[in-house]
């Protein structure tokens, strides 16, 4: 269960798969202005490529679909973005216990949802091999499958059928 909390948490922005800061405080059970003093104090550790700040209009896009208010007891602050190498310069800074256990927990998460990415390319890659070989486009893969159950169901008939001719 906690692998597909952290999988939910794990979002797309500026192309890159990044965690937003008050995901990983809540993770690491550390507020999340701790986390963000210890980050600040840190910059060298955190290049573009590990860790940014969000635009307002990328807050204010996300900011909808979290449900969090605009007034008081919202977030001050624009929210970091961390990216997996980020994630992995935080552990190094935040070192309890719960941090390196969570820390784990997400790079499995990372490297999970890579995997997925990795396969989900591979079936794009054949169903265009298959668009292709049977001159036919598909939209989804249900009529995939289903074109190709209906070509098996077809050759099994050729198959099964009654012989015809001399028996020796």
């Amino acid at each position: 269960m906690q692998l597909e909390q952290i999988k939910n948490s794990i979002l797309e922005i500026r192309g890159k798969k990044i965690i937003l800061d008050f995901e990983l405080a809540k993770m690491y059970q550390v507020e999340t202005k701790y986390l963000k003093r210890t980050v600040r104090n840190n910059l060298k550790r955190f290049p573009s490529d590990f860790m940014f700040e969000l635009t307002s209009e990328e807050w204010n896009h996300l900011r909808c679909n979290f449900s969090t208010s605009k007034n008081a007891g919202g977030i001050r602050y624009l929210p970091f973005a961390f990216t997996e190498q980020g994630v992995a310069m935080l552990s190094g800074l935040l070192n309890s216990d719960i941090a390196i256990e969570m820390n784990i927990a997400i790079m499995r998460a990372f490297v999970m949802m890579r995997q997925f990415a990795l396969t989900y390319k591979e079936l794009s890659e054949k169903l265009i091999e298959l668009e292709t070989q049977h001159n036919q486009k598909f939209d989804d893969i249900e009529q995939v499958l289903t074109y190709l159950i209906q070509i098996d169901n077809q050759k099994t008939q050729q198959v099964n059928r009654k012989e015809v001719g001399y028996k020796k």
